[in-house]
């Protein structure tokens, strides 16, 4: 997994809340068991319909209740391989942004009124070290929203630690425990 400090760049912006796994990435699609290839099938339906345009810009900003449905770990999958380094929105689903955690997609709440600012501004910054998002305003000023995240998953962003990461950082503490722990014959306890 690639650390993630400071996201910037155009925002892609998709005005709809509620939107669960199975919109983003449909049941069809889901016979994979690697990680990637599964951009091209990101909101597989709703990209059929007359006028459909979401461009693979860095920074992706939606409505509340954003990944809601099943937990499918597809869908984080699949904006990540389309292009998105970070979404935006006024809430998730829990399963659904520890998902993107896991993978280095970052999952930003904001209030909707900052997420429709930075909709309309079209380009911003999500900064991870300063826990901050910041795009140009209607006067050109830049303006500035702290965001809140877990510690630990902002050091595991920040790391580029996955759950694999995070063990193999422990690597000789388990070697010297499965070191420690070797016996000759089985173990009995007395009861």
């Amino acid at each position: 997994m690639q650390p993630v400090e400071v996201i910037r760049g155009p925002v892609s912006h998709l005005d709809r809340a509620n939107v669960d796994t199975d919109q983003i990435m449909p049941k069809q699609f889901l016979k994979r068991v690697q990680r990637t290839g599964f951009g091209e099938f990101l909101f597989y339906d709703w990209a059929k319909q007359p006028g459909w345009e979401l461009p693979p810009n860095p920074i992706l900003v939606t409505g509340e209740n954003f990944g809601c449905g099943s937990s499918r770990e597809h869908a984080p999958w699949g904006l990540h391989d389309y292009g998105f380094q970070a979404i935006v929105a006024p809430s998730f689903a829990d399963i659904f942004y520890s998902n993107c955690t896991k993978i280095g997609l970052l999952p930003v709440v904001l209030p909707e009124p900052h997420c429709r600012a930075l909709a309309r501004a079209g380009e911003g910054q999500v900064d991870l070290r300063a826990q901050e998002v910041r795009y140009p305003g209607a006067d050109g000023e830049i303006v500035t929203a702290a965001f809140e995240i877990d510690p630990e998953v902002r050091r595991r962003l920040l790391d580029g630690l996955d759950d694999t990461g995070v063990t193999l950082a422990h690597e000789q503490d388990i070697a010297a425990y499965e070191r420690d722990r070797e016996r000759d014959g089985p173990v009995t306890t007395a009861l």
